[in-house]
């Protein structure tokens, strides 16, 4: 049985900035390279009877792009995304800045 976790270590391995930096696109003159927040995970095992198993999984969040027109590059970033982390992060960070302040009010 080969050695699962070499293997994944080697598959993931390419994985890094190929996954955070999408490949090069040009449109209309304009050359764009999109850019996500990736996460990925992997585990496995096995006992001493030889029955094992792994699994893997990951995600990524698209934040935006590199927009090149002629000299001038710039990051775009993506709305959609930005809202929905941060509002959620918003929200909680609210509610316990507020309970850390009724705390220290005790």
């Amino acid at each position: 049985m080969p050695n699962i976790a070499l293997e994944l270590g080697q598959q993931s391995a390419s994985f890094g900035v190929h996954s955070a930096y999408g490949e090069q696109q040009d449109v209309d003159g304009i050359r764009l390279i999109p850019v996500a927040l990736t996460w990925s995970g992997f585990g496995g095992g096995s006992d001493e009877a030889g029955n094992g198993g792994g699994g893997g999984g990951g995600w990524s969040i698209p934040l935006g792009a590199y927009v090149r027109k002629g000299d001038d590059l710039r990051f775009e970033p993506n709305i959609v995304s930005l809202l929905t982390v941060a509002i959620p992060f918003v929200f909680f960070a609210g509610r316990a800045l507020s309970r850390v302040i009724r705390a220290i009010k005790k």
